[in-house]
Order: structure tokens, then C-alpha cells, then sequence
């Protein structure tokens, strides 16, 4: 526990550098929700109690990490479009009624099938050396032959607008930004192609998004722009970028022959809802969600297995103590993801009529470590809200509340709409040197920190589905 414990400080001095913390000023907070929905909040305390405990140390000990690491030994990696994706939805909806819960409903859409094939780079000078690679979702083939072309390296997209188009047509741009934060650095990987192929440009590489690698190569999503000729791009290892980029950077030229082949294509997939609906207000929703496609690689297990599992844990365990609140518990698994946000981009339109009627959204995609609390977004009441839920979870050390304007993935489509929604807030730290890798396995998940993020994660949707007062916009 002291070990767990120095974990818990220092990283809560990491975020307090990173991100804005709400500002606890406690009168303030006070007077914007007066003393009756305090005390009411804090009326809850018990019934929280009931879940932990349940969770931690009753029936519910490991059910979330067991049926998890069933699932992910089943089924493995499943990408957007696949059979096995559809038959993990067919899965899950069969654990859920399982559980007794039987108000389930399939959403059908259209989503992108893109299928790696042969992906192989080759450095031929200065020296011969294979380099690690991953094509970045929706890449474009190479000719049949390959591409043989002198590397270009740059650190961002400034020092690229500022080369003359003549010094990049032709060649292949890596781009090797050192790894900041995510939302900041994956630029380079979702529009380098885009950026390059406008220079001119045949290919673009990308040092894995990560702060850590063992010669890994993180894949991910990437969207060409209008208007340009798509090229080639791919991940390499951040061990291979720095090797290009050292040799480049002393004035040697650098080769490569690229060969990469894929295919695009239109599937159909389904967005999972399960209701456990609500006494007095079942058309009002509090929703949890995470997405069941994963990338290709790895198993999905943290991305999103996790998510997907402490969401389809919440309307399961209620249901078990027979805490019905008063507003409906939607669990949403999203499908396709990863490629786009597909299902709820579809969701969000299919449902937009009744768009009002969602209290509260929310969301877990960046991992289930230890819950440290909530990244928040909507109006200072509904912070105020939540930051007073989040006091009820000190014991377990998950009472932090980040302000943040668009949380999570999904669910950003959302909370950009003036929808009050959150993300798991967790001891998330190594999350980037697993994510969209063949290192995405069960061994990066934990029994216990499982237990934790799902008692947490039920007992906050319980209380904000239960509250007399709704979640304002």
C-alpha cells in the first residue's frame, strides 16, 4: 500500500503540471449548489460503500478482469469491419443477458474495413538494416514494386511548410517529433501524410506516438486531406526514427525501399446498448460506454477492452444489488473507433431528437489503472456536481477533478454539443507505451485496479442517475 500510495502523490503532481485542476474554492461550490444538494449528495456515501465493498471484496472480487481476459483469450484483436468484431458483439450480449439484463438493443451502420497485407522498409543506405514497421489505418498501397526513395526528416510541421517544395518532392518525410502529450503530438500522425503529400512527397513516416519503445511501432488512424495524392505512410520505432535522424542530421544521405500493400472497404457493424432503466425518469439517461473494435494488433485488452468491461460491469452490478436509479444506466459499446469514432458519430445522429434527454455522458478509452477520478466537461454547476460526487471516493483515492472542455474520445462528439459528460481520470502513465502495439495484452492489465475502476465507475453513474436534481448544460 505505501508503494501504491507514492504512486497515487506523484502522479498527481504530474497532472497538477499537465492539465487544470478545478479550483477547489470550496465557497464558491457551495454557494452555486446550496446546502440541500450537498447534503443530498452526501446522502449517497452508504450506497457507495455497498458498491465498493461488493466489488472489492464481495461477489463481484475479479469478475471484471476474469470476464475480460475471457473474452480478450477468445476473440483477440478486433478490427473495424471483421467477423470476430461481430462476433464479440454477439459475445457480449449474450454475458448480458446472462446477468438478467434483457433491454438490449443493436444500432446497425456502415464502417471501414481496412486490412493490412506485406508491410516491409528496408534502410539500403547508408547501411542494410530492416526497420519496424506498422501501416497507419487507411494507408494507401505502394506500387507493387515498392518505393525506393532518400529520407527527408523533419520535427514539425513548421520546419516542413518552411523547405522548399523542391527539397521534398520525391522523397520520403519522417517526421520525428519528440513524444509531449498525445493530443499534441498525434498530429503527426493523423495529418503527416496529408502535409507531406502536398510538398510533393512520395511516403511519410512517423516516430511512434509513445514516450517509450523496445523496437515497438504504434499503429494508428490517419485521414487524408482534400485535395492531395494519398501516399504511403506507416509508424516506425522510435529506436529507428532517432537512428534515420541521427545519420541525417550529420549530412548522409539516407535511403529507403518501402513495400506496403492494404485494402479498403465498406462492412456493417453495430453500436450495443443495454438499459437498465430508470423508476421515475427512464427516458433521462446517464450513459457509460467504451469501445469493443480494437486495432489489428495486440488484443485490445487496454484499448478498450478495459473500458468496454467496467461499462458493461455498471448497469450488471446494479442490477445485482437491486439499486435501480431513478433515471435509465445506458451502457454503450461503441463499434469502430478507431478508425474515425464510426458508431458515435452514428449514434449522435440517429439519436439526435432526443439529444436532451442524455444527463450525463461518460466515457473510459485511455485505460483502467487505479481511478483517480474524473476529467470533466460542461458548466461550473455541473462541475460542481460532480466535484462533490467525487469527494464521496477519497478513501479509495479517486476524488480528482479535471476540467477539460472536450473529455474523452467518443464522447467528445457530445460534450462538444453542451452534453455534461466525463472520462476516467487513472493512474494512466505507461498507457502510451502499450497503445495500438502488439504489447495491448492482458499482461497490462490488473485484477485490482479493475475492481477499483468498475466499483467506481457504477457507483458514480449510480449517484448522477439518481440525483433529484439533473446535470446542468
Amino acid at each position: 500500500m505505501n508503494i501504491i500510495h507514492i504512486v497515487f502523490v506523484t502522479l498527481s503532481i504530474i497532472v497538477a503540471n499537465e492539465a487544470k485542476v478545478l479550483n477547489k474554492n470550496v465557497d464558491t461550490c457551495q454557494e452555486i449548489l446550496g446546502d440541500e444538494l450537498i447534503e443530498e449528495i452526501w446522502g449517497y456515501e452508504n450506497v457507495k460503500d455497498e458498491i465498493l465493498k461488493y466489488v472489492i471484496d464481495g461477489d463481484f472480487k475479479r469478475k471484471t478482469y476474469d470476464e475480460l481476459a475471457k473474452f480478450v483469450d477468445k476473440f483477440g484483436a478486433r478490427p473495424s469491419g471483421t467477423e470476430v468484431l461481430e462476433k464479440s458483439i454477439d459475445y457480449m450480449i449474450d454475458l448480458t443477458r446472462e446477468e438478467g439484463l434483457n433491454d438490449i438493443v443493436t444500432e446497425e451502420l456502415e464502417v471501414p474495413r481496412w486490412e493490412r497485407g506485406e508491410e516491409r522498409i528496408t534502410m539500403l543506405e547508408p547501411r542494410v538494416k530492416d526497420i519496424s514497421v506498422l501501416g497507419l489505418g487507411r494507408s494507401v498501397s505502394t506500387p507493387p514494386e515498392g518505393i525506393t526513395a532518400e529520407v527527408v526528416v523533419f520535427k514539425s510541421f513548421d520546419e516542413l511548410e518552411n523547405t522548399p517544395d523542391e527539397k521534398v518532392a520525391g522523397k520520403i518525410v519522417l517526421y520525428a517529433p519528440i513524444f509531449t502529450k498525445y493530443g499534441e503530438t498525434n498530429k503527426y500522425r493523423t495529418q503527416g501524410a496529408t502535409k507531406a503529400s502536398a510538398k510533393g512527397a512520395v511516403a511519410s513516416l512517423v516516430r511512434s506516438i509513445t514516450p517509450f519503445s523496445i523496437n515497438t511501432p504504434h499503429t494508428g488512424s490517419q485521414t487524408y486531406g482534400e485535395g492531395v495524392i494519398p501516399i504511403p505512410t506507416a509508424a516506425i520505432a522510435i529506436e529507428d526514427a532517432d537512428l534515420i535522424s541521427r545519420i541525417h542530421a550529420r549530412g548522409e544521405k539516407v535511403v529507403l525501399h518501402i513495400r506496403m500493400f492494404s485494402n479498403l472497404e465498406t462492412k456493417v457493424s453495430r453500436n450495443t446498448l443495454i438499459d437498465l432503466k430508470g423508476t421515475q425518469n427512464p427516458e433521462k439517461l446517464v450513459i457509460v460506454s467504451g469501445h469493443i473494435d480494437s486495432w489489428d494488433v495486440g488484443q485490445g485488452a487496454m484499448d478498450d477492452g478495459g473500458g468496454l468491461f467496467i461499462s458493461w460491469a455498471a448497469p450488471v452490478i446494479l442490477k445485482r444489488l437491486n439499486l435501480i436509479p431513478k433515471r435509465t444506466v445506458r451502457a454503450i459499446f461503441w463499434t469502430a473507433e478507431e478508425l474515425g469514432l464510426i458508431g458515435a458519430y452514428a449514434y449522435e445522429k440517429a439519436h439526435r431528437h432526443e439529444s436532451d434527454n442524455i444527463n450525463f455522458i461518460m466515457e473510459s478509452d485511455e485505460g483502467t489503472f487505479a481511478p483517480l477520478g474524473l476529467a470533466v466537461g460542461g458548466s461550473k454547476k455541473a462541475r460542481c456536481i460532480v466535484g462533490e460526487v467525487l469527494k464521496l471516493f477519497k478513501s479509495i483515492n479517486a476524488s480528482t477533478l479535471v476540467e477539460e472542455d472536450a473529455p474523452g474520445s467518443d464522447i467528445g462528439i457530445f460534450t462538444g454539443n453542451g452534453i455534461p459528460g466525463a472520462s476516467l481520470h487513472n493512474d494512466n502513465a505507461k498507457y502510451f507505451w502499450f497503445h495500438h502495439t502488439e504489447g495491448d495484452t492482458m499482461n497490462v492489465e490488473d485484477p485490482d485496479e479493475l475492481d477499483l475502476g468498475a466499483a467506481f465507475w457504477t457507483a458514480v453513474a449510480y449517484i448522477i442517475a439518481d440525483l433529484s436534481e439533473d446535470i446542468p448544460r
